[in-house]
């Protein structure tokens, strides 16, 4: 099972009414419960009502995750997705710091769910409780990504975060700031919150929600297939080495067959376990 963590605050965990069209289930989708012995269900709106730290459940309801998964789904139907959602509307990235209570949830949800799969990416959308110092958030979230990809043990998972709504001129520096994630760290994206709306000037609507989600899928998209081309070069150039190395040993004086044939076993035997090491994305 391909698993995604999604945290952040109310819109993250979503304040959008569940339209008609968002009361269906996802084939192959499932919400991660927490619950030992029943830890995955049918994906169905509201995705926050199993965070460990939520506000009421009156108070979830539809949020980027719903179109996410969906839009993952598309490519290969018959993989299954497992999303993690664990969002706190209200909440500041000061409130997300490590060590602190809601990283901590987060973090305890996600290796709860890594035992029955494999974490492929996060997503993230937080930033209104910040908006007016914009400044200050980019060392923060810098921070909080270094943390999740080290407790998690995933040293390049792809992080994918999102634009505010522009309704307030405060969130336009915020909207500016944010943008420049991917040329501060590695293997992370930034979703923009273009041509969408808001039902008070702070949440999305419904309709924005499914375009965000949308969005936030593309770049996961994208991230990860930058992954798997990095590996397949990877690899190739293994395969090269092994093809010329292999080659010098039938070639080569005899004397020097036996040295040749350790140095490749031992260089194979090395590279193994520099995969098996970092074997999750």
């Amino acid at each position: 099972m391909e698993l995604y963590l999604c945290i952040g605050q109310s819109n993250m965990a979503g304040r959008a009414p569940i339209e008609l069209q968002d009361q269906d289930t996802i084939p192959n989708v499932f919400l991660f419960t927490g619950n030992e012995e029943h830890p995955w269900e049918k994906a169905a709106n509201p995705f926050n009502k199993y965070s460990t730290v939520r506000k009421r459940l009156d108070l979830q309801k539809i949020g980027p995750s719903y179109s996410f998964s969906k839009e993952m789904i598309k490519d290969n139907p018959i993989t299954k997705i497992g999303l993690i959602v664990n969002a706190k509307g209200g909440t500041s990235i000061e409130e997300w710091k490590p060590g602190d209570t809601l990283y901590n949830e987060a973090i305890s949800q996600a290796k709860k769910a890594m035992k029955l799969g494999v974490l492929k990416g996060i997503i993230w959308h937080q930033g209104e409780a910040n908006a007016g110092r914009a400044d200050a958030y980019m060392p923060k979230i810098k921070a909080l990504i270094e943390a999740l990809r080290k407790d998690l043990n995933s040293p390049n998972i792809p992080f994918v975060a999102g634009q505010l709504s522009s309704d307030k001129p405060k969130r336009i520096e915020f909207n500016k700031m944010i943008l420049e994630l991917p040329t501060q760290v590695k293997n992370t994206a930034v979703v923009t919150s273009e041509h969408t709306s808001t039902i008070d000037k702070t949440h999305f609507d419904s309709a924005s929600q499914r375009v965000l989600g949308k969005r936030y899928a593309i770049k996961m998209k994208e991230l990860l297939s930058k992954i798997k081309i990095k590996k397949m070069i990877k690899t190739l150039k293994v395969f090269r080495f092994f093809s010329i190395a292999w080659l010098s040993v039938y070639t080569g004086p005899r004397d020097q067959k036996s040295d040749k044939a350790k140095y490749i076993i031992n260089y194979f035997r090395s590279a193994f376990r520099k995969n098996h090491d970092s074997k999750r994305v």
